[in-house]
């Protein structure tokens, strides 16, 4: 029998385990990136596993997230990474050098190797032909000391493109249509691979914008061949020697299989405020749109910009619409600027920002209170702009940008001339945005500067046998890390510095939250389906395991998030019947006994007064020796790496 592109990948790498669905496998990693709001606790973990040097081929910290310098929070966490990075043998991508995701597509990716960022949208890499993983800081700290990267094996889903795309509908469009079948937790323990015909007629960057979104779905990770297409986007960047062919084995099996015809579909947008709630741009023409957003690492390519100046130039933005650019590297903002197609961007009226995160993460640019905001982006949860109001929409470069001229949601299949553009057979290459780090010699006197809002990395508590306690939260479905551990320009400056970032935690579900998690010993969450999905920030389980959450129950898990929870020391369990999630009331007291026995044999027994409740406790024998310790950095320190 033949293989997937990512059972060979896995195959390469693995260092334990086998290709079988759900057992764990644990895979040597290549390559490693961070991200500021993310990567202050990913060094001071790994500070605080005593490895003098990274391990990995090759390991970056980027700077993209938290730009907005309002106080000295963001300017000390850059410095920090900044010499933390030199010190240690990982590259550092200054401020204004780009997204993550784009830079790595741009100048480090390679097929066939493996990647984990502490960011949830790493797949993107998968659109070159590697095998990328959104992980937490911890595990990544892990992987930069030489550890493996542990997974359960997934399932393996395969999208067959036919035909090409009509004008006016892009690979944005085949994301939310995907988005659309499968729904934000379709994905759930499966990677998908895309293949078919259509494939030949997507670039690179159009690619990356399919994986990227994969994320929304919830899937492990998503993944492109490694073909001709790929060879001449290494080639343009002058890294045709980091080419690789990697192709699916024709007899390769797979667990679902989807079709999607290109030529039948139309222009997609999804619908406040979650990234599946799609429908078709059509059917939203008379949705009048107060804000428009382009860029984000999903949709911030030379190619994504080059079509929304061409749809701009010689034209106007609506005299009530705000429209912000977002260029996803230093490289492609220069190259805009030398053909002159920044100009026909600046000439509609629109504002630039720089080339980062910006909006897509709350970190300026809210809307107004109730506003539309239309946006290139990859997630439009609530209150995730920054205004709690604000009506996030997400759409394709095209339909942004016709929609900005028109003030209303506008298909781009309407437009009277399709924007035409050349793409250059050379890019502009300048890594001087890109420091290396001090040789090893030097690095052991160089010091790592730390500013006072960086406070000490928390620790868990080994497990105890039994914990009696109260249910401090109930929430709903599809909780994500945005309801956790909010973004926005408020409280990202606070991700190194979690008894204050604590403050926060739930509020836009609870603002009282963090006061009675306190107050509580031992407290417990209750969440529905798919609780923990979006962002891989560890914050999420690290912030309620400093407020003194033991436990989360829910009836599912996101990936990232349950493995976070596992890594800080708390007890993930989900509902054997689904139905005592109703029984459960906020404020309810239950006990847990016999815990450790319960965690071995997969199955534990909640008492809440009278009632019996049972629970899944599916944890691999790592996981529980890691919850038995406190937590990953307690493992580690007892020699688990």
């Amino acid at each position: 029998m033949g293989k997937t592109i990512a059972q060979k990948i896995i195959a390469a790498h693995l260092l334990s385990g086998r290709l079988t669905p759900g057992s764990e496998v644990a895979l040597r990693i290549d390559q490693t990136l961070t991200q500021d709001a993310t990567g202050t606790m990913a060094y001071l973990a790994l500070e605080g596993m005593g490895i003098p040097r990274v391990k990995t081929e090759l390991s970056i910290a980027y700077v993209d997230h938290n730009t907005l310098q309002c106080g000295f929070e963001n300017a000390d966490d850059h410095q920090y990474l900044q010499t933390v990075a030199a010190k240690y043998g990982v590259r550092f991508s200054r401020p204004g050098n780009g997204i993550c995701h784009q830079v790595h597509l741009e100048r480090f990716g390679k097929p066939g190797k493996t990647l984990i960022g502490s960011d949830s949208h790493t797949p993107t890499a998968g659109g070159l032909g590697m095998l990328a993983f959104g992980a937490g800081g911890m595990d990544v700290a892990a992987a930069m000391g030489g550890g493996a990267y542990y997974i359960t094996m997934p399932k393996m889903f395969r999208v067959n493109l036919i035909g090409t795309l009509r004008p006016g509908v892009t690979a944005k469009d085949i994301s939310l249509e995907i988005l659309r079948i499968l729904s934000v937790k379709g994905g759930v323990g499966a990677i998908i691979e895309w293949g078919g015909p259509g494939v030949a007629n997507l670039s690179v960057p159009e690619r990356a914008t399919i994986t990227n979104m994969g994320a929304e779905l919830g899937a492990t990770t998503s993944v492109f061949p490694a073909d001709d297409v790929t060879k001449a986007f290494l080639a343009a960047q002058g890294r045709e020697e980091d080419f690789t062919p990697i192709f699916a084995d024709e007899d390769a099996v797979y667990d679902r299989i989807i079709d999607i015809d290109l030529g039948a579909l139309t222009p997609r947008i999804a619908c406040p405020h979650s990234p599946d709630n799609v429908k078709s741009v059509a059917e939203l023409k008379e949705i009048k749109v107060d804000q428009v957003c382009i860029g984000s690492c999903t949709n911030s390519s030379l190619a994504d910009l080059l079509k929304v100046a061409a749809i701009l130039k010689g034209k106007k933005i609506a005299p009530h619409v705000s429209l912000s650019i977002s260029p996803g590297s230093r490289q492609v903002l220069s190259m805009l600027a030398k053909c002159g197609a920044l100009e026909d961007i600046l000439a509609s009226g629109a504002r630039l920002l720089e080339c980062a995160c910006g909006p897509c993460i709350g970190m300026g640019f809210s809307p107004n209170s109730g506003g539309v905001s239309l946006r290139t982006f990859n997630r439009n949860f609530l209150g995730r702009s920054g205004t709690r109001d604000g009506q996030v929409y997400l759409v394709s470069p095209e339909t942004a940008a016709a929609s900005a001229l028109r003030g209303y949601i506008t298909d781009p299949m309407t437009l009277e001339v399709q924007p035409a553009i050349t793409m250059p057979e050379q890019f502009t290459i300048d890594d001087s945005g890109v420091l290396m780090p001090l040789d090893e010699e030097a690095a052991k006197d160089a010091k790592v500067l730390r500013g006072p809002n960086i406070k000490e990395f928390p620790v868990g508590k080994a497990m105890e046998d039994a914990i009696s306690g109260a249910v401090v939260l109930k929430v709903g479905d599809n909780i994500t890390t945005d309801h956790i551990m909010p973004a926005g320009a408020k409280i990202l400056p606070y991700r190194s510095n979690i008894p204050f970032l604590s403050k926060f935690c739930f509020e836009v579900c609870d603002p009282a939250f963090p006061e009675r998690a306190k107050a509580t010993h031992n407290g417990i969450i209750l969440g529905g389906e798919n609780y923990g999905q979006g962002s891989s920030r560890e914050h999420a389980a690290l912030v309620p395991m400093y407020l003194g959450v033991r436990c989360v129950i829910a009836k599912s898990f996101a990936r990232i998030h349950v493995a976070n929870l596992i890594n800080a020391g708390i007890l993930p369990l989900t509902l054997a019947n689904a139905d005592d999630y109703d029984a459960l009331e906020q404020g309810a007291a239950l006990a847990l006994e016999n815990i450790h026995s319960g965690m071995e044999n997969g199955t534990l027994t909640a008492t809440a007064g009278d009632q019996k409740i049972t629970l899944r406790c599916d944890l691999t024998q790592r996981q529980r020796s890691i919850l038995m310790a406190g937590g990953l950095l307690r493992y580690i320190g007892e020699g688990g790496l």
